[in-house]
């Protein structure tokens, strides 16, 4: 039987606690974390790859295996490749991916549309390339088979008749195949000349990108042709390359000495930064962003993501994730931080880099927040800790141990204080960093330009800049949750609908309908909420913003994956992340209640429950305050032994719990915990439940077994 909280009540718990996201400890709800938006970095665990692609936000590699590994923008499944050991190639596209098999069969998934992910049938293919919307397949007998968009006319998907063909690249709409005399040919969109090949016959490899082209010659040297606004086209000299790779606006080549030249549009994505090193073996340009293949197997990747933002990290460990403008923080079960992206130890870029991805060392932290390019974490003695950019003091929290709560923002911080006011330091443009007074303060976010804060009475505060009305929130006393974006605001309401203001250009600001959330996020443009079947619904921009490249590059940060085991969310500027729950066995454990008849008018302290484990498990790993009775009532004491462990429950308590029954008798109770590793137990034990002279009913005294509710298992 589970007593339901008042909505007001909420409030006094977020004072006392600041929600579920700040539990750490054995009780935490500790996940692995999903990302997903601007997203292309891979995991720097992977190994033993032997080919890679990068397609328009996601990417792809093959292992030596014969498996496929996909990570990046999954909007579409693009990056959810096929299970398999019999692959033998990969091709990353705009937003759709393909795999050559070894019986020489193709498969397609992703953004299917225009039927681009839909190969077609045959066992005779010995090459393959997805484009932006088409794709293209060269069979066995040299001749060349095209499907999805443009499959008429000059469409890049309807390639040229012929025999002699030995490689073929989809670009972003146009095409090009390397013939068997070393000439080119190009089809499709030539409308900034990207299908018009120089004329000779001494080329050896082909890379079309999205409105240029490439072509590596026999004496080691790059010819590029057309869409000259930044010179993408225009290659390094030198007669040293051994392959070509041609992504959206830039371009990468491998040399023969390992080493890697970029060139094209990366000032502000740092595309033409490729690392240092002459280990590396393959090279792929993607949208915006560069993958390269090392001697021993690994990968490195630059672009958008070589910050390494958004790529979720190993571990089930995970009890809160912050995401900030471009890095981000997740706090472990064992109360340490791990950061990554901008300002991450090691990572060679041209962001700026101050540490904020970078944390201290220690066991203590209860919370953490991800600002612009600063960083806060909260400890358990209630001090805070900064670090990061420091230009207007943002990183530099006030002494003291009452503080309960912190909130990061462009360039300013908040913490919220034990006694219920709000403290604020850093940049003060707009009064940021001057919260107004008060002691009635239960929740705290900070935004780019502007903060919000909740009062106990379930009314919002808001400060700072207020552009789009960013800063002044709608009237009423049933909020429970709020959350400050880039320039729109979200707050969650009592009754599980969320409301949202400010800039909604984007529709970042106009949350879906319903009553069934339990979690707000706003990020730069885009908006997250997380609903109580634990499912994510996004809204707002799934594209890059900012001062380049507006609206062009379709990223997904608002599009999260599907499923109904997330635990947590935060938004970031062009990116997100959020906690899976770990799937957590279920053990049957041997319980024995006593007494084993209970009289609802007897008097005494306790109802004692002894708990043995299975065999390959030790009691000595239970936690004690995990012990419930009726998944309700807690363990008053806990002695572990070396077989058994006895758990002590408040008799009064149980009684009480019991004096529900419609007619006493025999009662089957449940008794659950968890395992220092997570594992659950529980365990059943039938008591006989009296209530000496009260008066029986019709049912003349027969047993009854009342219905129970039990802790929810991931068992299955």
């Amino acid at each position: 039987m589970c007593k339901r909280t008042n909505p007001r009540n909420w409030l006094v718990i977020i004072a006392l606690v600041l929600a579920i996201q700040y539990s750490v400890g054995p009780g935490a709800r500790a996940g692995s974390i999903v990302s997903w938006g601007l997203q292309v970095t891979p995991n720097s665990e992977l190994a033993n790859i032997s080919a890679i692609s990068a397609g328009g936000g996601h990417s792809l590699a093959l292992k030596a295996d014969g498996s496929i590994i996909g990570w990046g923008s999954n909007s579409v499944g693009q990056a959810a490749p096929p299970d398999g050991n019999d692959f033998v190639a990969v091709s990353a596209g705009w937003g759709h991916s393909l795999a050559l098999k070894a019986d020489g069969s193709i498969v397609g998934w992703g953004y299917d549309y225009y039927g681009q992910a839909t190969p077609p049938d045959g066992n005779d293919y010995v090459a393959i390339s997805a484009g932006g919307y088409h794709s293209l397949a060269l069979k066995a007998d040299g001749s060349i088979v095209g499907w999805g968009w443009g499959l008429n006319g000059w469409g890049p998907a309807a390639p040229p008749d012929g025999n002699d063909f030995v490689a073929v690249s989809a670009g972003g709409y146009h095409s090009l195949a390397l013939k068997a005399d070393g000439s080119i040919v190009g089809w499709g969109e030539n409308r900034y000349g990207q299908a018009t090949p120089p004329p000779g016959n001494d080329f050896v490899a082909v890379a079309a990108g999205a409105r240029h082209s490439l072509a590596l010659k026999a004496d080691g040297s790059i010819v590029g042709w057309k869409y000259d606004s930044a010179s993408p086209l225009t290659p390094p000299e030198g007669n040293d390359f051994v392959a070509v790779s041609t992504g959206g606006v830039h371009s990468v080549a491998l040399r023969a000495d390992g080493s890697i030249v970029g060139w094209g549009w990366g000032r502000f994505f740092g595309e033409i930064m490729p690392p240092s090193g002459n280990d590396f073996v393959a090279v792929s340009a993607g949208g915006h962003h560069a993958l390269a293949l090392k001697a021993d197997g690994s990968i490195v990747g630059w672009g958008p993501n070589s910050i390494g933002q958004a790529t979720a990290h190993l571990g089930n460990d995970f009890v809160v994730v912050s995401a900030g403008a471009e890095h981000s923080l997740a706090l472990k079960a064992d109360g340490s931080i791990i950061g990554w992206g901008a300002g991450a130890e090691g990572m060679y870029r041209h962001w700026p880099h101050y540490g904020q991805a970078a944390p201290p060392s220690g066991n203590d932290f209860v919370a953490v927040a991800a600002g612009g390019w600063h960083s806060l974490g909260l400890k358990s003695d209630g001090s805070i800790a900064g670090w990061g950019d420091n230009d207007d003091g943002q990183a530099a929290p006030p002494s003291g141990n009452d503080f309960v709560a912190i909130a990061a923002g462009g360039r300013h911080s908040l913490a919220l204080k034990a006694d219920g006011s709000i403290a604020g330091w850093g940049d003060n443009h707009y009064g940021l960093a001057e919260p107004p007074e008060g002691n009635d303060f239960v929740d705290i976010s900070a935004g780019d330009y502007h903060s919000l804060a909740l009062k106990a009475d379930g009314s919002i505060v808001g400060w700072g800049s207020n552009g789009y009305g960013r800063a002044t929130p709608p009237e009423g006393n049933d909020f429970v949750a709020i959350s400050a974006g880039g320039r729109h605001s979200l707050a969650l309401k009592t009754d599980g609908s969320i409301v949202g203001w400010g800039d909604n250009d984007d529709g970042q600001a106009t949350p879906p309908p319903g009553n069934d959330f339990v979690a707000v996020a706003a990020g730069g443009w885009h908006s997250l909420a997380l609903k109580a079947d634990g499912s994510i619904v996004g809204w707002g921009s799934n594209y890059w913003k900012g001062e380049h490249w507006q609206g062009v590059d379709w990223l997904g940060q608002a599009t999260p994956p599907e499923g109904n085991d997330f635990v947590a969310i935060s938004a970031g500027e062009h990116y997100s992340v959020a906690i899976k729950a770990v799937a957590r066995p279920l053990i049957e454990a041997v319980v024995k209640i006593r007494p084993k008849t209970l009289n609802l008018r007897s008097k005494g302290k306790w109802i004692m429950c002894v708990i043995s484990l299975p065999e390959d498990y030790n009691v000595a790993d239970i936690e004690p305050n995990s012990i419930l009775l009726e998944d309700e009532i807690e363990a008053d004491r806990v002695w572990l032994g070396d077989e058994f462990a006895v758990a002590k429950f408040s008799r009064t308590a149980v009684q009480e719990m019991l004096a529900e029954l419609e007619t006493p008798g025999e009662v089957e109770l449940v008794v659950s915990g968890e395992l220092s590793d997570g594992t659950i137990f529980e365990g059943t034990d039938t008591i006989k439940v009296i209530d000496k002279g009260r008066r029986k009913n019709n049912s003349g005294g027969k047993a009854v077994r009342r219905v129970i509710v039990k802790r929810k298992s991931t068992k299955d």
